[in-house]
Formats: structure tokens, C-alpha cells, sequence
């Protein structure tokens, strides 16, 4: 869900793009990749009183291949050299995540990984952070945000961000404090207009946001270097990124955390899963949010291309709205295909998912283990608001346990069957 270093030297390797030395194995760089990682997190071990360094996985996505720093209980994984090596099965999906596998709790992170180091380190501790939340008081949460793919929702979002850019880059408290007061202001006005949003925000703020911002200060980036990153990380976000519905707590709480620690060292530490971070935000800066949050914000839009923001994000609106009525007509009023899930597992790009009000979320990229088999979308399918089930288009070919349709595979298991019912819609069913 990044871009990223190892993969390059199994499939041909780009300069600039990925870290490549022809005297270098593909072996020699995962040693390297965990010794760094090590290192970095031993040395930033105070920022959650303890060194998160832990077991991780290196997938290369293409072949599977994985490169671990340690054994595994079942003996699957080989030892060469300091690390060790197998293949990831096929049922597992491979993201940057955690997970339990083999008596392990694990990091992984896919291949190839980022050509800059603090880059590299910057995602692995996000991952490592993952694997320690138990251990840190903090339960995983993936709450929706559909609200940030409204055009108000994106507005006042962008201007927030906008406001924290200039926060990071400003040479005087006075300055900082200022853009840091209308920031907050953009926030609470975005969560007057969508009730609830404090809410699910925070939840995810605390889950990716937190994560994201372990990764940046694990780096130990100076000022200059901090500043060139989130100014990088900002101008992706803003051009590369379709929706923000999942991926705006990667930008909000790095910037925040990272300027919380100029002034209270230490701060995350207090925090767990009930934590409120706005609150915390408002205290920790002395912040006054004017009590018209609406006139406020309209006021200190000006100061950052407001009109202009509010231009684009008003055409924008008008092609989602279209892109919504397709996807509503493909997957909900047309014939289609329905996989009840029974023991889900998946991964996705949480960076351009499409929400429709009432129905789920489209993603046009995905990978979902069950019970049932592999399904893999690559032109989109729904999930429903409950999680339960995912719907792709009607079936094109069969065959035996294999079955295509436009944009999606799906590799059955034994026992289980595609059946057309009375509608024209098909579903899983399982044979007795």
C-alpha cells in the first residue's frame, strides 16, 4: 500500500526507484533491513518506553517468498545466514500489517521497500507498532469515514492539513500557535457538519494516525528533514490518493504528534484506546476555538486557497457522484454475484475505496481468503456496510473450481459451487 525496495532485485531492479547494489543478495538486504530496524528501534526506545522491535515478515508479492528475522514454531522457515526464508501460503493475504501465523505474532510488510532509509524505517516501525498495540493498551479499530468523501468533509480536511503544514514550518511559537488554532477550527467545524465524525475519526486517528506517527519519530528526522517529509507526504496524499476515507489519519496525527513532542516529550504514552485525541490537542496547545466555528473557519479559509479548494472539490463531487450511480447500478439493481463470508480475511488499497450511503464500500482492488476459496478483484467489488458479504459482477467463465467474470477471479475450494437463483444472481453454495 506504499512504494517500496527488495522486490526490484527478483524482478530487475530501477534506479531511483529501489536500493540496488548488483553485489548485494536479495539475502544480504534482509539482513540489513532487520539490522537497521533493530537499531532505530533500540535507539528510540523512549518514545513508548520500550523497544518495539519483534518479529517480521519481508513478502515479496510477486513469488511470495518471505525473509524472517527469526524462526518460527513449526519449523516451516529455513535459516540462511542471520535470517530465515520459505513461502508465504496462499491463504494468507499479504499487506502491510500484523498477524498471528506459526506461533508468532508478526510484522509483516510487503516488498519491494522503500528506496530512502528513514522511508524504510519510517514503515516498518508503522507495522512494528501494530504487532505491539496489545502490549500498548491500544485495540485495532477500522472504523468508516465515509464523511471525508463528501465534498464538505474533503474541504475541511484539506484546509486542516494546509494549516498543519504551515504549523510545522513556522520559526516562532506565536506562528505555529496560530495556523495550530485554525487547524482545530477546520476540524470542529467538519465535525458540526457531520455528527459522529469526532467519533469514527478518532478511532481510526488512534489505530493508523498513531501508528504513522510511531514510524515518523522511530526515524528520529531534525527539523529540516521532518518538514521535507510531511511536505512530500502531503503533496501525495493530496495528488496520488482518489478518496480519504481511510488514509487522512496517516497525515493528521504524524503532524500533531510530531509537534505535541516539541512541547510535551512524551505525551503518547499516556494514551490507549479511550484516549481523545481533539481534546488532548486543544489542552496540550491552549488552543481558544471560537464558539462559530462556522464564521471562523470561513474566515480562515482565505488564508489557505480556500476558494480554490472549495473549486476543485466541487467538480470533483460532481464525477463521484457518477462514478457512485455505475457502481450502484452494477453491483446492486443489476444481476450480480454474492459471496457470504464465513472466515474472511483481506486485504485491499485502502487509498481509492468508494463509499455508496446505505449499501458499503466499492473497492477496486482486493484480495479476500475464506472457507470458500480466494476471490481477486481488480476492477472493483462491494462490500456491504456489515462486512458479511462482497458483491462482484455476473460470472463470464467456469472452469471446474475456477470462475471469471470482468475484473475479478474467483478459486473455489471443494465443495463449494456458484448456483443462479430465480433473479439471475448468484451466490455460494455449499455442498452437502
Amino acid at each position: 500500500m506504499k512504494t517500496f525496495l527488495m522486490a526490484g532485485l527478483l524482478l530487475g531492479c530501477t534506479a531511483g526507484n529501489a536500493l540496488c547494489q548488483q553485489s548485494d543478495t536479495v539475502i544480504a538486504l534482509a539482513q540489513r533491513t532487520f539490522r537497521d530496524a533493530a537499531a532505530a528501534t533500540k535507539k528510540q526506545q523512549r518514545l513508548w518506553g520500550t523497544d518495539l522491535y519483534g518479529p517480521m515478515l519481508l513478502v515479496n508479492t510477486a513469488t511470495r517468498e518471505l525473509y524472517a528475522n527469526m524462526p518460527d514454531s513449526s519449523g516451516l522457515l529455513q535459516k540462511q545466514g542471520d535470517i530465515y526464508t520459505g513461502k508465504l501460503p496462499s491463504r494468507i493475504n499479504i499487506a502491510n500489517t500484523s498477524l498471528h501465523w506459526e506461533g508468532r505474532h508478526w510484522a509483516m510488510v510487503q516488498l519491494p521497500l522503500p528506496a530512502a532509509q528513514d522511508d524504510r524505517i519510517n514503515l516498518i516501525a508503522h507495522e512494528l507498532f501494530h504487532r505491539s498495540q496489545p502490549a500498548l493498551h491500544f485495540q485495532p479499530t477500522d472504523p468508516t469515514n465515509n464523511h471525508l468523501d463528501k465534498k464538505d468533509g474533503r474541504i475541511y480536511l484539506r484546509l486542516e492539513l494546509a494549516a498543519l503544514q504551515q504549523a510545522i514550518a513556522a520559526t516562532s511559537a506565536a506562528t505555529r500557535q496560530q495556523h495550530l488554532l485554525h487547524a482545530m477550527t477546520f476540524r470542529r467545524y467538519r465535525y458540526e457538519l457531520y455528527p459522529g465524525a469526532d467519533t469514527t475519526e478518532n478511532a481510526l486517528e488512534l489505530n493508523e494516525g498513531i501508528a504513522e506517527f510511531t514510524g515518523m519519530m522511530i526515524c528520529n528526522r531534525d527539523k529540516a528533514a521532518a518538514v521535507k517529509h510531511f511536505d512530500k507526504s502531503l503533496y501525495d496524499f493530496l495528488h496520488y490518493y482518489p478518496t480519504f476515507v481511510r488514509s487522512f489519519a496517516y497525515q493528521t496525527i504524524p503532524m500533531y504528534g510530531y509537534l505535541l513532542s516539541q512541547v510535551k516529550p512524551g505525551w503518547n504514552r499516556q494514551l490507549n484506546s479511550q484516549s481523545q485525541l481533539t481534546p488532548l490537542i486543544i489542552k496540550t496547545f491552549g488552543l481558544a476555538v471560537p464558539a462559530d466555528v462556522k464564521t471562523a473557519a470561513t474566515s480562515y479559509a482565505q488564508g489557505y486557497n480556500g476558494e480554490a479548494v472549495a473549486q476543485e472539490e466541487t467538480a470533483r463531487e460532481k464525477k463521484i457522484q457518477e462514478q457512485i450511480a455505475a457502481y450502484t447500478r452494477l453491483f446492486i439493481h443489476q444481476p450480480h454475484t454474492e459471496l457470504r463470508f464465513e472466515k474472511m480475511n483481506i486485504s485491499f488499497n485502502p487509498s481509492n475505496i468508494v463509499p455508496i450511503d446505505g449499501y458499503g464500500t466499492v473497492y477496486p482492488t482486493m484480495r479476500i481468503s475464506d472457507a470458500w476459496g480466494i476471490l481477486t478483484v481488480t476492477e472493483g467489488a462491494l462490500m456491504s456496510k456489515n462486512w458479511d458479504k462482497v458483491i462482484v459482477g455476473l460470472p463470464d467463465t467456469f472452469a471446474d473450481q475456477l470462475i471469471t467474470g470482468k475484473g475479478w477471479k474467483l478459486e473455489l475450494n471443494k465443495g463449494y459451487r456458484l448456483e443462479k437463483n430465480d433473479a439471475g444472481n448468484y451466490a455460494l453454495k455449499k455442498q452437502q
